[in-house]
């Protein structure tokens, strides 16, 4: 690990772009030997794993905590034998002077607006997927990462896999040939009553429901929105982000594409009866101007396997691959209609070294190193931000039901204006676009 670090002298004013506020206070310089001081926001389900990934590196330490919940914070503190700061609006933890980095694990449509004011205050910041809940955000997050050179690393754990990368550089070698079709699923029989159904009700008294909605429109507490069933509401998540991200992610980077060039998504509450707002039963087919289909089924209403093997199928015209975080195989492919029938290739299986196994802790690794050697990490935003648009672009497909043209160096989607609309919206005040 190169021990070398940069100094951070970089000012905090940027951070006014979430209410107009002027954090001014100067960044701390790390010495060479220091250890990293961490702040958590969201420290509930994925935030609590990431708590487990970032203590098993003896060179960082968590200094601060945040969460809109009391109970769940004062929960978290506890495993830190409550020597953390504790906070429930997370600006006051950026604030902070003496905090290296932020790890953000909160509700999707948070992501964008602690990134920037974080990444404005001179901090560097790991946060999870999806980077953003639309593709301006997610544009703005990048911008704000590269202004103020910052080290910004998405949760897409499977970039810090050593078997995805072995395989990758064999299929992008064009080592399974023309690779054709790419494709995965997110599977779960959810039927018949799903994240069930509740009537808005007063919010618990340990949690401040405004500040949870943040730049969402206001509405009245409901149990199967928070704390966990959020992902199934539209307006908070998406099943497609959730998810489809991390298989879109890993199609992408074994077929060596960046974007789309079109997208058709179809899909319904087809069986499930609960409160949700995102489909039970959805496919997204992407295509790309390479020629090549990248394909992500969204199935809650049945969960038996959709594949013979692994987690993700990249289909070949020599061989077809499957991987999942254990082992990949390659399975030869035969000649078909008029084509000669023995194998083109040789089969291949390659086991993962289960002692790298766990890829969270591999990935808090990676963002750590990375703030000392200033590199971008396995996950840099810019990718982060690539992957997640093709799950952002399927929901508005689904929401617009519309084959979408997509224009990836723009970033615009060229044959509607009611679907293009869709790739941002207005905040709730006094939160505010940065």
């Amino acid at each position: 690990m190169d021990k070398k670090l940069s100094r951070r002298t970089f000012t905090k004013a940027g951070a006014a772009a979430t209410m107009g506020l002027a954090l001014t206070q100067p960044v701390r310089v790390l010495g060479a030997n220091d250890r990293i001081r961490l702040g958590f926001i969201g420290v509930a389900n994925r935030g609590g794993q990431l708590l487990s990934a970032f203590l098993s590196h003896a060179d960082c330490e968590v200094a601060a905590l945040c969460d809109v919940n009391r109970t769940t914070l004062a929960k978290a503190n506890q495993r830190v034998e409550g020597k953390a700061a504790t906070y429930e609006d997370f600006r006051k933890l950026i604030d902070r002077d003496d905090l290296d980095a932020v790890v953000i694990a909160t509700p999707d449509h948070w992501h964008a607006i602690q990134t920037i004011a974080a990444c404005d205050a001179g901090k560097d910041v790991y946060v999870e997927k999806p980077l953003a809940i639309t593709v301006r955000e997610g544009r703005r997050m990048v911008e704000a990462a590269r202004r103020n050179d910052r080290v910004v690393q998405v949760g897409t754990h499977r970039r810090s896999s050593e078997l995805y990368a072995q395989l990758a550089d064999i299929t992008t070698a064009g080592g399974i040939g023309k690779i054709t079709v790419g494709r995965a699923y997110r599977l779960s029989n959810m039927y018949p009553g799903g994240i069930g159904r509740a009537e808005p009700s007063a919010a618990p008294e340990d949690l401040n429901w405004d500040l949870w909605l943040g730049p969402r429109p206001q509405r009245p507490f409901q149990e199967s929105i928070a704390p966990y069933k959020f992902r199934w509401w539209h307006l908070y998540s998406s099943q497609m982000g959730n998810w489809g991200v991390h298989y879109l992610d890993a199609i992408r980077w074994l077929s060596g594409e960046l974007a789309p060039a079109s997208i058709c998504a179809m899909g319904g509450r087809f069986a499930v009866d609960d409160d949700r707002t995102v489909p039970d039963t959805a496919e997204a087919v992407f295509e790309f101007a390479s020629g090549r289909l990248a394909i992500f089924g969204q199935y809650e209403a049945s969960g038996n396997p959709a594949m013979p093997r692994g987690e993700i199928e990249i289909r070949g015209t020599q061989g077809t691959a499957y991987i999942d975080t254990r082992t990949f195989e390659i399975v030869p492919e035969r000649g078909g209609q008029f084509q000669d029938r023995a194998p083109r290739m040789k089969p291949m299986k390659v086991e993962a070294n289960e002692v790298n196994h766990d890829l969270t802790c591999r990935h808090a690794r990676n963002f750590l190193d990375c703030m000392r050697s200033r590199e971008k990490p396995r996950a840099d935003v810019e990718i982060g931000h690539r992957s997640t648009t093709f799950s952002l672009l399927a929901n508005i497909s689904l929401a617009t039901k519309m084959r979408l043209e997509w224009d990836a160096e723009k970033e615009a989607i060229t044959n509607s204006k009611e679907a293009n609309d869709l790739l941002d919206y207005e905040y709730r005040k006094p939160w505010k676009h940065a």
